[in-house]
């Protein structure tokens, strides 16, 4: 027993070790990436940079840093420039999922589906699988048969898909984007700008359900065909960033390197585009860094703020003031806020009424646009009167006693 003890003690401290130095080299990971990278000015081949670029070490030919809920922009290098998107494409494929699909829903995998060419997770004809999990394949491993089988069951046939993912982009105010396919395979005809994909992954972060799947980082499902049966997200800004949580990676040989990244922090949600990179994963983290140098937060609404009052009947208290449920904290941008709120309250509430019960909601809008909203609650109590009560009191206010 004390010779195995003498044995496994040495194992364990290696074994131990070994953890140590693995979480420090995945800490270590983003700032060797930036180590590695190009220290000055690059020399990428017929990118001629502004004399006031911000960000000259980026190496992207097209490049923006947003504000998701104003979009309003911190940094851009020919952000309307039109390029191919590769798989970020799938960002938009999401959406209408989410926005169109019912996520229980079980697709069954045509032929067409499970023959598409490139990135796959593996499907086969007659595979039966549900729109959700083949949402989490298509955007963590970038299945393009995932795609192709999600645009059937929404649409009918990606073509379809396709006209719909143009009309969502130019309703989004992507208006130099169009689509003739659900998962970017090149296309003459299949392209977009750095900001029009910033403006349709902002959007994303305001559906239900968008956030949790491109922030996942890893998933199990028993129809992986491996004996893991697990997926792994390949966006590695989920690992290498604080606060990364998206979006979607994209590569062909006519793209080149593209990611659409984000991170929040604060409340603050930022998404960096880079189309074209050469080091796709330093220069997203350039931006993202800049962006959250750039932008300053204010309180625009604090919790417990009153905002109004509403009457009440069937009480004996006849009005109860209304207040926030919670902080809204939005960003400041070139000093100034520039946002405006709209009460949404009922005309009465009828007793009884509890403190902290939610009766209406706080809508802040910016450029005509709404950025946030919040629950407005009832800051007192107001108990029900009994019938004779209530009709004494009616009495006592008609005849003014």
């Amino acid at each position: 027993m004390k010779r195995c003890s003498r044995l496994l003690m040495p194992a364990i401290s290696c074994f131990l070790v070994w953890i140590f130095l693995l979480g420090e080299a995945e800490a270590a990971l983003a700032d060797d990436i930036i180590r590695k990278a190009p220290q000055e000015t690059p020399k990428v081949a017929g990118l001629v940079l502004s004399p006031d670029d911000a960000l000259p070490r980026v190496t992207a030919r097209s490049a923006v840093v947003m504000e998701a809920r104003t979009r309003r922009v911190l940094y851009e290098r020919n952000m309307n420039d039109r390029r191919f998107p590769a798989s970020t494409t799938k960002i938009m494929t999401l959406i209408l999922a989410l926005e169109r699909g019912n996520l229980d829903d079980v697709v069954t995998v045509s032929a067409h589906a499970a023959g598409t060419e490139g990135s796959t997770i593996w499907l086969e004809p007659g595979d039966k699988i549900t729109l959700r999990e083949l949402l989490y394949g298509m955007m963590l491993h970038s299945g393009n048969d995932a795609t192709v089988a999600v645009a059937e069951h929404i649409a009918g046939s990606v073509d379809a898909f396709a006209r719909l993912m143009t009309e969502k982009a130019k309703e989004l105010g992507a208006t130099d984007t169009h689509f003739v396919n659900a998962n970017g395979l090149p296309d003459d005809a299949h392209y977009t700008t750095a900001h029009d994909m910033a403006l349709i992954a902002s959007y994303g972060y305001s559906l239900p359900g968008f956030e949790e799947i491109v922030s996942t980082k890893e998933i199990t499902f028993p129809w992986v065909k491996d004996d893991t049966h697990r997926l792994r997200n390949e966006n590695q800004m989920l690992w290498l960033y604080e606060g990364g949580n998206g979006v979607k990676t994209g590569y062909t040989e006519a793209a080149g390197r593209c990611l659409v990244s984000a991170a929040k922090r604060d409340g603050i949600q930022l998404v960096a585009v880079v189309l074209d990179s050469n080091w796709m994963w330093n220069d997203s983290i350039l931006l993202l860094d800049y962006g959250f140098r750039e932008i300053e937060t204010t309180t625009v609404v604090k919790h417990g703020m009153k905002v109004g009052s509403c009457t009440v009947s069937g009480s004996r208290t006849r009005r109860v003031e209304v207040q926030a449920a919670e902080d809204v904290v939005l960003p400041v941008i070139e000093g100034k806020a520039g946002y405006k709120q709209e009460v949404e309250l009922p005309k009465a509430l009828k007793a009884p009424v509890t403190a902290g019960e939610t009766i209406g909601k706080l809508h802040i809008y910016y450029e005509g646009k709404e950025v946030a909203t919040t629950d407005l609650v009832a800051a007192q109590a107001a108990e029900q009167q009994s019938f004779f009560r209530t009709v004494w009191t009616g009495l006592c206010r008609l005849l003014g006693m």
